[in-house]
């Protein structure tokens, strides 16, 4: 039987996401049909996680759930639970192949026998597209096995990173997000000097690209000179910088280049630079020696910086990584209840921080409709809204429009679209993409993964 039928699933970050797009597109230009459900597929390829404990499990779980869908399918596993523990993958039932993160770009190759460009634009899973600058870490915070499972740090060629997203944009693209596992680093390596900051600008020059967002910056990577380019108002304001703990003594024994002094200060020049920006912040709570008395120090930091968002994570020990040799190591009770107790905050800061654009006129990129008449989508700084279609208008998706925000419910915005609609009267959308990967399982708060 001619195997030509494909089902791509994807967990964990968004640098992930951009991966199994890519792989999609790889899929598709060798003739195989991409299809969206295990039942329907010839070969099933997993891209997994290993950032915690939890991921892990939630790798195995989509195997084994794609097995019992489908008993004929082959199953290939990629990604970095690939890479941490592939003989355990490859002992799951349907596996027939486990592929690291080095030849994961050569996956679609290696199953379809045929020879395809590795960097062909991908197939969307929505209105933004997830492109990859970077990958790899030259970091080495103590409760990480990134940089042991991504290598280190490597940049793409700016050039080809621009042919990318200015194909995108021809095709209708409205917002680029830029990934990496450590998007800051961007440009070290390369041989002749240039930087995130230069890739940004080159991006803005160059291309028409309507939003341009980035993805996760390490505080200590951002230079007063980057916030210039804020000055464009298609660069999202939006960072998302992580932190980890608001506690001094936590941060050391994590190895983070930063401390809350340092990171107050950035994130105070950041606001005074860019208006309306949403700072969202990464957390683990029950790191190893976190006593009550630094938890609270850290809340209480926390809860003075108004973040817009916050990312919880209970500490799971990764093997081989310091942290998982260091004393003290704390209860999972312990760590759920510190956990709730910061998502409660999150809870409040996302509700504080939508309320501030009541009454506001902003833009919004709409990306799907939950009826015939309501419809959602993301303000540039990252703000979840919906809104009724104005009468007359049969689609809002992949459009931008000017909204006026009209309420709030928990951290999410309610609007009306404002202005004349009759341009959006007789507009024939870009269908929206019949889903050919399976929704990306992000692990819940508490225990899963940074949006890298």
């Amino acid at each position: 039987m001619s195997r030509d039928r494909v089902f791509l699933d994807v967990l964990g970050c968004r640098l992930n996401r951009s991966e199994t797009e890519r792989m999609a597109g790889q899929f598709a230009a060798a003739g195989w049909a991409l299809v969206g459900s295990p039942d329907r597929a010839d070969w099933v390829v997993i891209n997994t996680c290993a950032v915690t404990a939890i991921a892990e499990r939630k790798s195995r779980h989509a195997v084994r759930r794609a097995h019992r869908a489908n008993p004929a399918a082959r199953i290939a596993v990629t990604g970095c639970y690939a890479e941490l523990a592939p003989e355990t993958l490859a002992r799951l039932p349907g596996v027939v192949q486990v592929v690291g993160n080095a030849e994961k770009e050569r996956l679609a190759e290696r199953i379809t026998g045929q020879a395809i460009p590795a960097h062909l634009p991908g197939v969307l899973l929505g209105t933004r597209a997830f492109v990859k600058v970077q990958d790899g870490c030259d970091n080495h915070c103590a409760y990480c096995i990134t940089a042991r499972l991504r290598g280190p740090s490597r940049s793409r060629p700016l050039g080809d990173i621009l042919g990318e997203v200015g194909a995108l944009a021809r095709r209708g693209v409205k917002e680029i997000v830029l990934t990496g596992v450590h998007l800051g680093a961007y440009g070290r390596d390369s041989e002749s000097p240039v930087s995130l900051r230069d890739l940004l600008a080159a991006l803005l020059g160059e291309t028409a690209l309507p939003r341009l967002r980035l993805s996760s910056l390490e505080p200590w990577d951002i230079t007063g000179d980057l916030f210039d380019l804020w000055r464009d108002s298609r660069l999202c304001p939006h960072l998302h910088l992580p932190l980890q703990s608001g506690c001094s003594a936590t941060l050391r024994r994590m190895a983070r280049r930063t401390t809350p002094e340092s990171f107050a200060r950035l994130v105070e020049a950041a606001r005074a630079r860019i208006p309306d920006l949403a700072v969202t912040t990464d957390i683990i709570v029950g790191f190893p020696g976190e006593t009550g008395d630094e938890f609270e120090e850290s809340r209480r930091f926390i809860e003075a910086m108004g973040f817009a968002r916050l990312h919880v994570f209970r500490y799971s020990p990764r093997p081989g990584t310091p942290a998982a040799q260091m004393p003290h190591q704390v209860s999972k009770s312990i760590q759920r209840e510190r956990a709730d107790r910061l998502l409660a905050l999150d809870r409040a800061h996302r509700r504080d921080y939508a309320r501030r654009f009541v009454g506001r006129t902003m833009d919004v990129l709409w990306e799907s409709g939950s009826s015939e008449t309501t419809w959602s989508g993301l303000t540039g700084n990252y703000i979840r809204v919906t809104a009724a279609i104005p009468p007359g208008a049969k689609s809002l998706y992949n459009t931008i429009t000017p909204t006026r925000l009209t309420g709030a419910h928990g951290g999410e915005l309610v609007g009306e679209v404002d202005g004349c609609t009759s341009c959006l009267e007789h507009y024939v959308p870009e269908p929206p993409p019949s889903l050919p990967l399976a929704r990306g399982r992000w692990p819940k708060a508490g225990g899963g993964l940074p949006p890298t």
